[in-house]
């Protein structure tokens, strides 16, 4: 007996939920509150597609839905800072963090690459999270941010720079922790 629509998208929804919320607080700069609604964005319109037909009245598969995924996040969220509220940016001080703290988690160290990403441009931040975050190539990153791969390239590069200015030669003191 196959399982329903919602079942198999209830699965996958369970298993890629934290992984997907982890990317969104990266690419908010720590905005928990904005993360969940990226994700329940993201899984809404997963959710729209998932087992469609398509023309012809063949199942539209998706061939890698945690890909596909990842993809729809990125582009929720870029097209959440295109939104004229999207500048409005909540002051103070982070949550504190709902899982116990690990001997490896630095909240000095946590708190300074939120900042430094906080201070990148939208698609620069998009770009060192698929890259370096969820360690895609440049080809992937080329096609969920759909520009190309030069672009990419210069985006990373750039960003990269911004982050070694911004963290300064303190970054090689955090990592050594």
């Amino acid at each position: 007996m196959s399982r329903s629509r919602t079942d198999e998208f209830l699965e996958f929804a369970a298993a890629r939920s934290g992984h997907l919320f982890r990317s969104a607080c990266l690419l908010t700069s720590g905005d928990t509150h904005l993360a969940e609604d990226l994700v329940q964005e993201t899984l809404g319109r997963m959710y729209a597609l998932w087992g469609r037909t398509g023309p012809i009245g063949r199942a539209a598969r998706i061939d890698n839905p945690a890909a596909y995924a990842q993809t729809v996040l990125v582009r929720v969220f870029l097209s959440h800072r295109r939104r004229r509220a999207a500048a409005e940016r909540p002051l103070g001080e982070l949550p504190d963090s709902a899982h116990a703290r690990t001997p490896g988690d630095d909240p000095a160290l946590r708190v300074a690459l939120l900042d430094a990403l906080a201070a990148l441009a939208p698609k620069d931040r998009a770009v060192v999270v698929l890259r370096y975050w969820e360690d895609r190539s440049i080809e992937e990153t080329a096609r969920a941010l759909q520009v190309s791969s030069a672009a990419v390239r210069t985006r990373s590069v750039r960003a990269l720079a911004r982050l070694r200015e911004r963290l300064g030669g303190g970054i090689a003191e955090y990592a050594a922790r």
